[in-house]
């Protein structure tokens, strides 16, 4: 792969992985808490609102595109390890997967489960009270991993510089 295309490829996945971890981030910082302080019936529904608007075009290709290309330039990058920057490129790959794997491995689930609900029923605030602490506990990794796979992008274009 020429340098350049290495360069470009690593500045796109270097800003999809900040605004992905911005977004995760604004979950974690108020949007959950916002939740929170809402009685739990409509802190359900508000939720579950959010859940199936989140996976739109625009938030599906920053989150999952992002992924692919950490992808092509890790594994490329492993396969040219000696290059300058290429230690950073295969270490912000597997940062970057982390949150791939929290999404559909844990929050995913646990959203399904919450979407099934009714935000009327006798458990769903026992469910809400667990849901917002656990998924808001998970989602603060979600947060930090794209950001630092962000800064290990940054050293790699600073390195290969």
């Amino acid at each position: 792969m020429p340098p350049q295309t290495i360069r470009t490829l690593t500045i796109v996945s270097l800003l999809g992985s900040a605004l992905t971890g911005g977004v995760f981030f604004a979950f974690s910082t108020f949007v959950m808490k916002a939740l929170g302080q809402l009685p739990p019936a409509h802190a359900v529904e508000a939720m579950q609102a959010i859940n199936e608007e989140a996976p739109n075009a625009w938030f599906m290709t920053a989150m999952f595109g992002t992924a692919m290309l950490c992808t092509v330039l890790g594994a490329f990058s492993l396969f040219r390890f000696s290059d300058a920057g290429s230690g950073y490129r295969v270490a912000a790959w597997a940062l970057y997967m982390v949150v791939i794997v929290l999404t559909v491995g844990y929050h995913v689930p646990l959203n399904d489960h919450l979407a099934n609900m009714a935000a009327s029923q006798p458990d769903a605030a026992d469910y809400w009270r667990w849901y917002l602490t656990h998924w808001t506990l998970w989602n603060h990794l979600r947060s930090l991993t794209p950001l630092g796979a962000s800064a290990l992008l940054t050293l790699a274009l600073v390195q290969s510089k």
